[in-house]
């Protein structure tokens, strides 16, 4: 099913209002994800209504997670390989360490708060024994064929309250009927009926686009509407992802997110066909057009939508230069400034940062994985424990509720009177403050609106700006030279509709 057929399906089971543009407390609902554009509406109409659109619950909880991590384990992982053809010898997997427990407690420590587990890679081979297949664990050595690994990582999600997901990739290497699209589709729908009905409430379902020939010398044929539906009756919490309706890929593997990031988007019916084509690839895609297109969701884009979607960006990276384990990358995997870095250009750019942290052949997260994770917490840590802008006095002449800029909490919010969509916010700090990051929230459950603003800070009799931006969304973090002041401003430039701002911080970057 295309994202364009899915979401014209809400439209016609939901109906739609036309909003006021000020900023008004309210519950976020399903329906709020997508509005129709009518040929009637005006440039003003179409802005309104996109300042209007609002995540899906599941969309909002997934996105406050912030932080979540893939574990790619399986047939790869004994062959050192990172894709493999469906042709292995299943006596080579055999973690004899195996412990899900550890890759759970590792990844929360890290505050990692959902993980995914690749259940079957392009190769075939199921970590659970599917009755569907013989090219599973249970002809491996491993627990003399009676393992079963997702439910081992299940397990282990449920006892740590971690968010559980499994990945389960369309394409397949091993499967005798791939490439005859009916007979795989209806295979497929088993396996996905096993892993969502015998492991207990599942979190998010991720799909790649990658795609192939089968045996038969055709490329199959994907029935995503079958699979969409699926998961909407037996998992309807589920987040799908990125072959789906509600998380999209960003668009890169570097960990690398846009400048300028809208989660408000015109309708692409495209959107399948463009990752299956560059899925998995070296930075080749970008949902609208090339590989990081800065203008996605910009008002010249969406004048000529059909209508208008929420539609959040997740970046996806590896700890490590592959995403299988490999002995010889030990010595390659990122530093804890290097986990900083993904972490400003993902999550400080309104998107999920989805890390890779994959388990070696004893079925153990390495150590100096462990390592370098255990340092970006403690970095996390020094720098964003204290917020240098706690205790100011804040004033905003045509602003309301200026005290929830500091209160810790996403859904209160600071707002302008009327219908005014420009405003300045100045913070008198307690004390004069060194600091290197600014950090703004919006408050996404009423919108994503602010289009441009600048920060500033006093000194000398003037104000100098220190840094600027486009979009804020969920999380917008911006690193500076370092300044010293006891007074700064926030200039809200441009936004749709009246901004609303959740949260203000500034920081000092650990070094």
């Amino acid at each position: 099913m295309s994202v364009c057929k899915f979401f014209f399906s809400l439209f016609f089971a939901c109906i739609f209002f036309s909003f006021p543009c000020v900023a008004q407390q309210h519950e976020a609902t399903a329906d709020g994800s997508y509005v129709p554009i009518l040929p009637s509406d005006s440039p003003a109409d179409i802005i309104r209504k996109a300042a209007h659109v609002v995540p899906s619950p599941r969309q909002l909880r997934w996105q406050e997670l912030e932080l979540t991590a893939f574990f790619h384990f399986g047939i790869n992982t004994f062959t050192d390989r990172e894709w493999g053809d469906g042709k292995e010898d299943l006596s080579v997997f055999n973690p004899t360490r195996f412990d899900a427990r550890q890759w759970i407690r590792v990844a929360k420590a890290a505050g990692i708060r959902q993980v995914i587990l690749t259940a079957k890679h392009h190769d075939g081979f199921c970590l659970w024994p599917s009755q569907y297949t013989d090219h599973t664990i249970k002809n491996t050595p491993y627990k003399n064929g009676h393992g079963d690994i997702v439910k081992e990582f299940a397990d282990a999600c449920k006892e740590y309250g971690m968010g559980f997901g499994l990945y389960l990739s369309p394409w397949d290497r091993n499967s005798p009927v791939y490439g005859d699209s009916a007979k795989y589709n209806d295979l497929f729908l088993h396996w996905l009926t096993e892993l969502l009905t015998n492991y207990g409430k599942v979190d998010e379902v991720w799909f790649d686009g990658a795609n192939g020939e089968g045996p038969n010398g055709k490329k199959q044929v994907y029935a995503f509407e079958a699979w969409y539906h699926l998961i909407r009756h037996l998992q309807p919490q589920a987040v799908i992802a990125i072959m789906g309706p509600d998380v999209r890929w960003v668009g890169t593997e570097t960990g690398q997110g846009r400048l300028t990031e809208w989660s408000v988007l015109p309708l692409n019916a495209n959107q399948q066909a463009s990752i299956a084509a560059n899925s998995q690839k070296d930075m080749t895609f970008a949902p609208l057009g090339d590989l990081m297109h800065e203008d996605l969701g910009s008002r010249q884009q969406l004048l000529s939508a059909k209508g208008l979607i929420w539609y959040p960006a997740e970046t996806d990276v590896s700890i490590r230069p592959g995403w299988f384990y490999h002995d010889k990358e030990d010595a390659k995997v990122r530093t804890p400034a290097g986990l900083m870095d993904l972490y400003f250009s993902s999550v400080g750019r309104n998107s999920v940062l989805l890390l890779n942290i994959p388990p070696n052949r004893q079925g153990l997260i390495s150590d100096a994985d462990v390592r370098s994770l255990q340092g970006w917490r403690k970095d996390m840590d020094s720098t964003f424990g204290v917020n240098l802008a706690a205790g100011a006095a804040i004033s905003s002449p045509n602003g309301v509720h200026p005290h929830a800029l500091l209160d810790g909490k996403n859904d209160t919010w600071w707002t302008t009177t009327g219908s005014d969509t420009t405003a300045t916010i100045t913070l008198a700090l307690a004390g004069e403050k060194t600091f290197d990051v600014l950090s703004l929230q919006e408050e996404i459950s009423v919108g994503q609106r602010v289009e441009k603003f600048v920060l500033e800070s006093y000194s000398g009799g003037q104000w100098t700006e220190i840094a600027s931006g486009t979009t804020i969304g969920y999380k917008r973090l911006i690193h500076f030279p370092p300044v010293t002041a006891r007074a700064v401003r926030l200039r809200i430039l441009s936004s749709r509709c009246n901004p609303t701002i959740a949260e203000f911080g500034l920081y000092k970057l650990v070094e």
